[in-house]
């Protein structure tokens, strides 16, 4: 079985590049499947984020596309469209050299380009975000033609990706609803492979959240909560954990509330395990989530999980009053209320506890990748 995946580079630092190593790694290793991955803008100089593991091959196409941007309109809309067509020849001439049977592209990178190769693969699209925040100009500053453009776009780019895939998978069922236009759709999870070298007993007075520190992960909302809840525990302390553009901004709202010695902002971990298993309680505020890994890490780690019921990862995995609590969406009071709930009741945040590693169980790497298994099975014998 070949299997090849499209996306646009393996520099960055995201949880879809993460996952779609972890889901290839396991394919080649357990599966005995031949794995590749396209990763078109990135240049034989530029480091992967992640290791690559040997079992994988990868091709770097090297399309300049980030170079468009020194440059003013027009030429810049001019150069845009030579690059997309070098995207289009390159990505099309390594597909078919490579002639897989299972094609796969990301909803959020060149979809309509990679479902449209003409070869033999049967071709699918993995969503990693929800679909209305996908391509979309959220959390950013931009103008009236920009927003007119991308409304537009994003129109066109989904009837093309639903026209042509054979199959669109999703990470959860509300996800699932807003593709059901496509010729199929289905529903797989993610899963982690996060090592848990202690699972907490939740006593340390301590809170923790981590995710980039950007817009979409909503820190901007945690942190008022967060004065609510240390004005009544002092004693108790949330802390951080990730890189990004928010990072003084959020640093300038803590200390406007004064939270310096309640909360601390820290960089990007590699060993987020070892912090989830010292704290108590995992808190996401995120405008929106494609799935929530990490509050499956969390939960894995033995965390109660307090988190906002946006669209549409944490109603997947978080069960309200059984492993945590979902709020309503950017309810900041609501918010602050279920944490000291938490803080307040050891009996409860053990019972929690001990369920989240439960319910964590039932997205284990082997029990996820027997379904991927299934379908490439299901859809080459067709």
């Amino acid at each position: 079985m070949k299997v090849v995946y499209v996306i646009d580079s393996l520099a960055n630092k995201g949880g879809a590049e993460r996952i779609i190593l972890n889901k290839m790694e396991y394919m080649a290793t357990h599966f005995g499947y031949d794995m590749s991955i396209i990763a078109c803008y990135q240049n034989e100089q530029t480091p992967n984020f992640y290791p690559v593991p040997e079992q994988i091959t990868q091709y770097k196409l090297a399309v300049p596309y980030y170079s468009q941007y020194k440059y003013h309109y027009p030429y810049r809309l001019l150069l845009k469209r030579r690059l997309r067509h070098q995207f289009c020849k390159r990505v099309k001439e390594t597909v078919q050299a490579i002639d897989p049977d299972i094609l796969i592209g990301v909803s959020y990178f060149g979809a309509d380009v990679v479902t449209s190769i003409p070869c033999r693969a049967k071709k699918l699209v993995e969503v990693h975000e929800p679909r209305p925040f996908t391509l979309s100009n959220y959390g950013l500053c931009r103008g009236r033609l920009s927003n007119w453009y991308m409304k537009h776009f994003r129109d066109w780019y989904f009837k093309r990706v639903e026209a042509q895939a054979d199959l669109v998978v999703t990470l959860t069922p509300g996800d699932a609803h807003e593709w059901r236009k496509a010729k199929r759709v289905l529903v797989i999870p993610n899963f982690t492979v996060m090592p848990v070298e202690r699972v907490s007993d939740v006593s340390a007075k301590r809170v923790i959240a981590a995710g980039r520190l950007e817009w979409v992960k909503g820190y901007d909302r945690l942190i008022p909560a967060w004065k609510i809840v240390s004005d009544k525990h002092p004693d108790w302390h949330l802390d951080i954990f990730g890189l990004g553009m928010r990072e003084q901004d959020l640093k300038q709202q803590q200390e406007s509330l004064g939270l310096q010695e309640r909360m601390t902002i820290h960089p990007a971990t590699s060993a987020i395990g070892k912090e989830y298993s010292a704290s108590s309680i995992f808190a996401l505020s995120s405008r929106f989530e494609g799935f929530g890994l990490v509050l499956l890490e969390a939960m894995q780690c033995g965390l109660p999980c307090v988190a906002y019921d946006c669209p549409f990862g944490p109603a997947a995995i978080v069960k309200d009053g059984q492993n945590g609590f979902l709020v309503p969406e950017g309810d900041i009071e609501q918010l602050a209320e279920k944490l000291l709930v938490l803080i307040e009741d050891d009996d409860m945040r053990r019972r929690f506890s001990k369920a989240a590693v439960e319910h964590s169980k039932k997205f284990t790497a082997d029990e996820i990748m027997l379904q991927w298994k299934q379908l490439f099975e299901e859809l080459t014998n067709a």
